[in-house]
């Protein structure tokens, strides 16, 4: 795609990703920002501003007006910038949390969106995190596109960040994104990693992804028994996962652990 004016790249017919200075093995090649409007709208909606970053933020801030931020998620490589980038532009910020909205209220589920000459559905996908939002721009493309945050990456897999997240709304929500998905080709703009081109088939991925993950911890908890630790279990399961991200797999076992154990 062209390259956009505010110094990202349009990856859709109403979205330019332009991405934060922030790689690593958790954030990918860094937090994907996003600018969106309607064409020949002068306002602009920014879906999260990421880090405290000064050319970052300024890049965000020269796409245009902007009339609205919103928030996937509350996590640091989204959220850190939220207050001060929405001073800046002298916009209101809204999430699902309460406590990341700011002049205005918070989101809800199945709530339309009108802003910058855009309509956005809100669709709550907790499971990532318990305040994890999609943003459904139906009328983008041909079958449209969602902006899924962290509850789907552009590459890999995400993290059940217990406790805070669960893997029994985590599949719900996948659930949910499959069958919108299953309407045509819609395009995936993720929290982190490339554009992907068909939402449903990275949901069945994900779902095929999550029922083998849950056979390998059944199939732990048959060798070590079925009081083992989530260390114990990450220990096997995980054995190969590099130390920076051992953290998450141990959330994710945990999550996994709380599914299978009927506690979560």
């Amino acid at each position: 795609m062209a390259e956009a004016s505010v110094g990202g790249d349009a990856v859709s017919r109403f979205a330019t990703l332009v991405r934060a200075p922030n790689p690593g093995p958790m954030t990918l090649d860094g937090t994907n920002s996003y600018v969106l409007r309607a064409p020949g709208s002068q306002g602009v909606v920014v879906v999260d501003p990421g880090p405290s970053d000064a050319a970052h933020l300024r890049r965000l801030a020269d796409a245009g007006r902007v009339e609205l931020v919103l928030l996937t998620h509350h996590h640091v490589d989204h959220s850190e910038a939220l207050a001060e980038f929405a001073a800046m532009a002298d916009a209101p910020a809204r999430a699902i949390d309460p406590a990341f909205c700011i002049g205005a209220d918070p989101l809800v589920d199945s709530e339309r969106i009108e802003a910058a000459g855009l309509a956005l559905h809100v669709i709550a996908t907790p499971g990532h995190t318990a305040d994890s939002v999609c943003f459904v721009l139906p009328d983008d493309g041909a079958h449209g596109a969602v902006l899924t945050g962290d509850t789907v990456l552009g590459r890999g897999t995400t993290i059940i960040a217990d406790p805070d997240g669960a893997l029994g709304p985590y599949l719900n929500s996948l659930g949910r994104l499959r069958a919108l998905g299953a309407t045509g080709d819609v395009t995936v703009l993720p929290g982190h990693g490339p554009v992907l081109p068909d939402l449903a088939a990275v949901c069945d991925a994900y779902l095929a992804h999550r029922t083998e993950r849950l056979d390998q911890i059944r199939a732990a908890l048959d060798r070590l028994g079925a009081d083992a630790s989530a260390e114990q279990v990450t220990d096997l399961v995980y054995a190969d996962t590099d130390a920076s991200v051992r953290g998450a797999a141990e959330a994710s076992v945990r999550a996994q652990l709380r599914y299978l154990r009927g506690t979560a």
